[in-house]
């Protein structure tokens, strides 16, 4: 389809989520504005492009993105086989396709994180670099306009027969966002020209009158209006409208056959039709990405019950299914949420990518409304739970996020599914643009950054320098430039963690200061040379939680003005699990610079160390003198930067209860084979499973290897005793690829050979219950649990507990 374009003599920029580019964009001579029930959309935000960042938190941040996780991300994609399935497909091959079914996405995330680099550090070989990728995109795209190298290469007859697991539309999605980005940071047509043609394909395939149905997987309705944003084709936004509009019409119980009395269809938010949710369900990153979706549509539509689920399913996840951290999501299960208040520390799954795409739905909100709690979560989110998801050196990435660990949860180079890399370095490429927004009369402060800004109010510029040591220091200097003395507002976001907060004016306090929707307002004729002066209080505060979030009842979390805190061991003097916070511990603040963990500040105080008793074969006791030990916490985004060992966020306030671990709790793991997504370490954590189909972030099993033996080994340093043995199987039928063993059996070392113990009775194999073997008791060094895989399935370990024997 043949398009003529030309240039905006003002700037189009994306009002909702992070591009937000100054580049002019092409818009097609068509009627681009959707229909409107009413003016909604209040405030623009200002391009990241026009952001200049200059702070020592997220300017050494943004060049370690720059510098090593995009090029790592470039590289992975490479080594993983995404980018050379465009190769094949280019080629015309019809085989050799590697790795899952949306493969394709994390090649677009990874284009969109490096145009958005080159927007603001162009790089000649970074960009010939794109530039050959998106040549091999070209030559793959099929003559009707589809693309995804699954199909093209692997099953050329399904094409859209699975929207729900098979990801078609989630990587045209991410497709149209990179393609976005890569122009208007380039002003290069070739990436959108390969959009646009697939956005006509699924045009004339989906729609009123066309093919029903939606993605299983939310995110092209975000994206097609990204698109018609920049291309003006009012068909991109209408369809972003048919798949938000549609949803919840149970279309997934028909693609499948499954019968509508026996559907659930909570897991792809498909359960109710969109106007009637009531609460976040579902896949958190899902979840979010549909919200974004629907609030851009609401926004230009003005359609009242769509905005009214919009602001009650945001109260219900802020209210009651946000992790401190900023992040969401506590179940590995499903990947998403359970019920209200259901907030684990050690299995906390809190996927990175749920995190991003929380603080890109209330970006868009805080757009909307200008009301600054949506900012406060946008900022909780960045600063906290997305910021951990990547390294101090910006090569190694977080998939989940606990809140708690005993030392075997690590960051890792990539993931096999690896959706979450390039989404950090996306985000962090694009930080700036959360920063500020504009209205016709006013300049929004949103987040706190050292550096500079540009944007135009009521058609004039304006300028504005940022002088502060933010979030390590709350006082914040910020100095108007203006060509001329002109009148408009300046609206601070007071964040709703400050207790205590004063604006001041070219040195005279402002008393009070007006506030709206959180926001310090400041409406005067400004003139160069101005000075606002914030200060923000930044004391320690100790966090206590909802009393309905059992995890974390009498316990409390330290933070800091947007900073959550956490307690490594690789700080402390004696073990976490015995140390525990009176309401009377006092904290202080201490800045530093250590060569691991760069400038920072830490907390230092003292708390209280239970004392360690001994309560083998005694019923009763004296307690024992729990005793003063100095700590220390660091801001959680940078834990598992050094030395491994456990962590906490939440801290009890008493004495912590003694947990009686068996022999499993002091011996070190190895595997026959572990996946990607395997964590061997979790199965003598101590943590209980409710039933086989649990998904904790961390278990044993051994898929995709299926049939045959595999082992997992305990060793000791030195020699344990012991005579029964049990063990909880991982079963996750329905929606997996592991089974219960068909055999397993105990092996112990025994002068460097492997012996089986002697057993009198059949080992027991069954679900949701532990699995118990006595036998006769040996000495050793070493015990391995042997299991034979069933045919054409894995199996896996919950948890394999070893019993001491008597003397």
């Amino acid at each position: 389809m043949k398009r003529a374009f030309q240039i905006l003599a003002l700037t189009l920029t994306s009002l909702f989520g992070i591009i937000c580019l100054g580049r002019d964009p092409a818009v097609a001579q068509s009627n681009t504005t959707p229909a409107r029930d009413e003016q909604l959309v209040k405030l623009r935000a200002v391009p990241f492009t026009e952001v200049q960042i200059s702070d020592s938190f997220w300017a050494p941040r943004q060049e370690v993105n720059r510098k090593a996780s995009i090029p790592v991300n470039l590289e992975n994609l490479v080594k993983a086989g995404n980018i050379s399935n465009f190769e094949l497909a280019a080629k015309g091959a019809k085989s050799g396709f590697q790795g899952l079914v949306f493969m394709d996405s994390d090649v677009y995330k990874g284009l969109e994180a490096a145009s958005y680099s080159l927007a603001t550090h162009p790089d000649p070989a970074l960009e010939k670099r794109l530039d050959e990728i998106i040549a091999a995109l070209a030559a793959a795209q099929q003559p009707d306009g589809y693309l995804n190298t699954y199909f093209i290469l692997k099953e050329p007859g399904k094409r859209w027969t699975n929207l729900r697991d098979w990801h078609e539309l989630y990587c045209a999605g991410h497709m149209f966002e990179a393609a976005v980005a890569h122009f208007q940071a380039t002003g290069k047509r070739n990436f959108l020209a390969v959009a646009t043609r697939f956005a006509d394909h699924i045009d004339s395939v989906f729609g009123p009158g066309k093919r029903m149905g939606y993605p299983g997987h939310p995110e092209i309705e975000l994206a097609l209006v990204k698109l018609w944003r920049v291309t003006g084709e009012l068909r991109y936004f209408n369809l972003a409208r048919f798949f938000i509009e549609n949803r919840g019409k149970k279309f997934f119980a028909e693609e499948h056959q499954t019968p509508i009395e026996t559907y659930d269809g909570s897991y792809w938010q498909d359960d109710v039709p969109i106007c009637d949710h009531e609460n976040i369900k579902g896949h958190a990153v899902r979840a979010c990405y549909l919200l974004s979706g629907a609030t851009d549509v609401a926004a230009e539509t003005g359609d009242s019950a769509l905005l009214k689920m919009i602001h009650r399913v945001w109260r219900n996840t802020i209210e009651r299914n946000l992790y401190l951290t900023g992040g969401i999501g506590p179940s590995a299960h499903n990947e998403g949420f359970t019920v209200d208040y259901d907030l684990p520390n050690p299995t906390a799954y809190q996927e990175t990518c749920a995190t991003i795409a929380l603080a890109q739905w209330n970006h868009r909100l805080a757009l909307l409304h200008g009301d600054a709690k949506y900012s406060d979560v946008v900022e909780r989110s960045l600063y906290n739970g997305t910021l951990s998801g990547v390294s101090q050196d910006g090569t190694r990435f977080f998939y989940v996020n606990p809140l708690e660990s005993r030392g075997t949860h690590h960051r890792q180079p990539w993931f096999g599914c690896a959706c979450c890399p390039p989404n950090v370095a996306r985000t962090v490429a694009a930080l700036g643009g959360y920063a500020y927004a504009v209205s016709d009369t006013a300049l929004w402060v949103n987040l706190y950054i050292q550096g500079a800004v540009k944007a135009k109010i009521g058609g004039k510029p304006v300028a504005m320098k940022v002088t502060t040591d933010y979030p390590w220091d709350g006082r914040v200097k910020l100095s108007p430039e203006v060509a001329s003395p002109s009148r408009f507002e300046i609206r601070l976001r007071i964040p709703g963690w400050s207790r205590q907060a004063s604006v001041s004016l070219n040195g005279s306090r402002v008393e009070p200061p007006v506030l709206e929707k959180g926001y310090a307002v400041l409406s005067r004729e400004w003139k160069s040379g101005d000075v606002i002066e914030l200060n923000l209080s930044m004391p320690v505060e100790r966090i206590a939680a909802h009393p309905s979030v059992a995890a974390d009842r009498g316990r409390v979390a330290l933070q800091r003005g947007p900073l959550v805190y956490c307690f490594e061991s690789v700080d402390q003097t004696a073990a976490l699990g015995s140390v525990y916070l009176p309401e009377n511990t006092e904290f202080n603040f201490v800045k530093e610079n250590g060569a691991a963990l760069g400038p920072m500040v830490a907390i230092t105080g003292s708390g209280r160390l239970a004392a360690e008793q001994d309560w083998k074969r005694r019923l009763y006791q004296p307690v024992a003198a729990s005793q003063s030990v100095a700590l220390k916490a660091i801001p959680y985004y940078l834990w598992d930067n050094r030395a491994a060992g456990p962590m906490k966020v939440w801290m009890p306030v008493a004495p912590p209860t003694p947990v009686i671990q068996g022999l499993e709790s002091r011996a070190e793991v190895t595997v026959s084979f572990a996946s990607n997504n395997s964590r061997p370490a979790g199965i003598n954590d101590g943590l209980e499973p409710k039933s086989s189909s649990e998904q904790p972030p961390a278990l044993c099993h051994w898929w995709p290897h299926k049939g045959g033996e595999e082992w997992v080994q305990y060793s000791w340093k030195q020699p344990v005793r012991t005579g029964a043995a049990k063990v909880y199987w991982f079963d996750d039928t329905g929606r997996g690829g592991c089974r219960l063993p068909a055999e397993w059996r105990l092996e112990y070392q025994d002068q460097g050979q492997w012996k089986p113990v002697a057993v009198t009775r059949k080992y027991p194999i069954s679900r949701d219950q532990w699995c118990e073997i006595g036998f006769e008791p040996v000495s050793t060094t070493s015990m391995r649990l042997v299991v034979k895989l069933p045919p054409d399935f894995a199996s896996g370990v919950h948890e394999w507990k070893i019993v001491e024997a008597e003397e």
